[in-house]
């Protein structure tokens, strides 16, 4: 049972308090003139500025809520370290106990596993939703047991009640981690980039873990390299990538005695090597409709660097134009074809024919430049069955075709071949084929293929577009100059650009478009596996973890010449893929864990959040801590203790009001007080 005095005002309080204004200017006028009755006027006035208020005797009868207690449990990865789970679990234990020993307290548990992703320890915005769920009226405190090492501060909420933090670990731990401090998305192929990386002790490192370590570096799982390296310094270590696409470097420090854990001891980084510039020569023996076709595909690559000669005038041309008033520039060819043509990607001859510009030598140049690693495309008209072929050039020698001299004039639509719907240039296509299908070329030069992959047919199934591999380098020949036909949009056209696009990147060995692949991405701890030939269906892919065991997985086919799997690796690190020749390597996980940035159990990162709720830490290695009932505003924690704050919170049953005085009341009042001023006032005038 709860009474409070509570008022409903006749007028409203505004004019009441100008009634009473009035009435201490009658007072005071009262006292002026020497009225012996002035105080039982003020009484009287007073009764009746009562009465106009109101007042109300208000009951309630109210029932007691309990206190609420609310404990959240760091159950992350770094609170498995050691014994600190165990630490965890005792000193949830006594929290409960002393909990339940409190009179009119309810404890609720919050348990916080790891972040998604890596996102760390999500210790604020669990004891955030948990205060959400209850009433801030009755909380009346709240009970952290972590090791500190908090990742979203910066969500603390407003505690109503006394924070405490009951701290796991011990005092003498230490830990050794390495750091990668700089580690670019990409890097250039060729190009010498800097890694910063350093060794760093946290906590109490003992003399014997020494000043140096050990560190190992591999690349894509080849055999590691060990080098002696200082601790506490950063180190900057000089890396050139072995190849395009994704590069993944390990970094390794070997463990050391006594340290918390060996978990942040190993970084993962995984580079893209990309191309600079990619430098292309295109030569084009004449000019012809379709020339420009591979200017406009190569001039729209910001990624390449073009250089475009076309023959406009041969040696044998005579017409006895004077040499100076020739505004043509000459040709380089020594310097293109002897002094820097190891400095192109990719070499086009558009139409070319032999007419004396290129000597032998320089054309033996361009072959051996292919068996070493280069790449060259010849795009054929009619003259690539003529006596003045590139195939009766040295060049013959690696290109994968043999021409009959036949030009075959008449109307036809190119098609893929088996091959063709499983090689990564001309994969696919057909999708992109318009209603109808694609548009006919009127021009083929008739070839029968030696090596290498025929991806297209043209007229009576004969080969369109050739690939091969020479030694390291790469050769493509298309049969035919009417590819412009597609660009122009005739019959509904067809899909020059991107067929285009794939040619040229392949030629300049783009990983992606790579025909035998084995390629794994890693989103979480779910790997994507992909296989990419143009042979055969693959055997198993054998993963091999970071701990050395070996897991064989069947790929299905999901489209012509790609097979894929999925797979959970069971926990983060560097994995190796196997599948026949083709390797990989994936790494799963953070470069390094949040959770193990820092291993070391400290209270400093959430005291200015436990401060001003005047809650305390306490190590766990102490013992775990009374809880005891502490008036609010005061100091809630002492050595050995920590303080909750009760609240008194309640829920009201019923309520009762009833009028303090009767209306006649006041009025009796009133007027008697009135009468008895007239009364005193009137025998101390006849007195007088």
């Amino acid at each position: 049972m709860n009474g409070t005095v509570v008022f409903d005002p006749i007028l409203p309080w505004p004019v009441i308090w100008a009634l009473g204004g009035a009435a201490l200017l009658l007072v005071a006028l009262a006292l002026w003139r020497g009225l012996s009755g002035w105080w039982l006027r003020a009484l009287a006035l007073g009764v009746l500025l009562a009465a106009l208020a109101n007042p109300a005797l208000q009951e309630e009868d109210r029932a007691p809520l309990s206190d609420i207690v609310i404990a959240v449990v760091d159950e992350s990865a770094s609170q498995r370290i050691g014994d600190r789970a165990e630490q965890g679990a005792d000193a949830l234990a006594s929290v409960e106990a002393e909990v339940a020993a409190l009179p009119n307290t309810e404890l609720r548990v919050v348990r916080v596993g790891d972040g998604e992703g890596d996102e760390g320890t999500q210790l604020m915005t669990a004891l955030s939703e948990a205060l959400a769920e209850e009433p801030r009226s009755r909380v009346a405190g709240a009970i952290l047991i972590t090791d500190g090492q908090a990742h979203d501060l910066q969500l603390a909420p407003q505690m109503p009640a006394p924070l405490h933090v009951l701290l796991t670990g011990r005092e003498r731990d230490w830990d050794r981690r390495l750091v990668v401090k700089n580690a670019p998305a990409f890097a250039i192929l060729g190009e010498p980039m800097t890694l910063t990386l350093r060794i760093e002790d946290q906590g109490r490192a003992p003399a014997s873990a020494g000043e140096s370590a050990d560190l190992t570096i591999s690349i894509d799982g080849d055999e590691p390299q060990s080098f002696r390296v200082p601790v506490g310094e950063d180190l900057e270590l000089p890396v050139t990538l072995p190849h395009g696409g994704m590069n993944v470097l390990q970094f390794q420090v070997a463990a050391s005695e006594g340290e918390l854990t060996d978990r942040n001891n190993a970084a993962v980084v995984q580079i893209n090597g990309v191309r600079d510039r990619l430098r292309v020569l295109l030569v084009s023996g004449e000019p012809h409709a379709g020339e420009r076709v591979w200017r406009n595909l190569l001039k729209s690559d910001a990624s390449v660097d073009l250089v475009h000669f076309t023959i406009l005038r041969p040696p044998e041309k005579q017409d006895g134009i004077p040499v100076s008033e020739l505004s043509l520039i000459a040709f380089p060819t020594r310097e293109l074809f002897v002094e820097k043509i190891e400095e192109f990607d990719l070499i086009i001859f558009d139409r070319y024919r032999l007419r004396g510009i290129l000597p032998t030598s320089y054309l033996e140049n361009v072959r051996d430049y292919v068996r070493g690693g280069g790449t060259v495309l010849v795009a054929a008209g009619p003259e690539f069955g003529s006596a003045d072929s590139l195939w009766r050039s040295p060049l013959a020698d690696v290109l994968p075709v043999q021409a009959t001299s036949r030009v075959i004039e008449g109307g036809f639509r190119p098609a893929l071949t088996d091959v063709g719907r499983k090689h990564p240039v001309t994969q696919g296509l057909e999708k992109l084929a318009p209603e109808g299908g694609w548009g006919r070329w009127f021009r083929q030069i008739e070839l029968t293929a030696s090596s290498g992959q025929v991806v297209m047919n043209g007229a009576g199934e004969r080969p369109l577009l050739v690939l091969d591999r020479v030694g390291e380098g790469r050769i493509a020949v298309l049969a035919s100059d009417h590819m412009w036909l597609w660009g122009r949009g005739y019959e509904g056209g067809g899909p020059q650009l991107e067929l285009l696009r794939r040619l040229a990147h392949w030629m300049m060995k783009e990983p992606d478009l790579e025909e035998e692949a084995l390629i794994a991405n890693a989103e979480g701890a779910t790997v994507t596996i992909t296989r990419r030939t143009i042979g055969e269906a693959p055997g198993e892919v054998t993963i091999t973890g970071p701990d050395g065991g070996e897991t064989a997985l069947t790929m299905e086919e999901t489209a012509p010449g790609r097979w894929s799997t999925t797979w959970d690796a069971p926990e983060m690190g560097v994995y190796r893929l196997a599948q026949g020749e083709q390797k990989a390597v994936i790494a799963v996980g953070p470069s390094a864990p949040r959770e193990f940035e820092e291993t070391i159990a400290s209270g400093e990162k959430l005291a200015p959040i436990i401060g001003p709720t005047n809650g305390g830490t306490i190590r766990l290695e102490d013992g775990e801590p009374d809880i005891r009932a502490v008036r609010e505003g005061r100091v809630a924690a002492g050595r050995g203790w920590v303080g909750i704050t009760p609240r008194g919170a309640h829920v009201t049953q019923d309520i009762r009001v009833a009028a303090l005085l009767p209306g006649w009341l006041y009025l009796l009042l009133a007027a008697g007080l009135a009468l008895g001023a007239w009364l005193r006032e009137g025998r101390f005038s006849r007195r007088v």
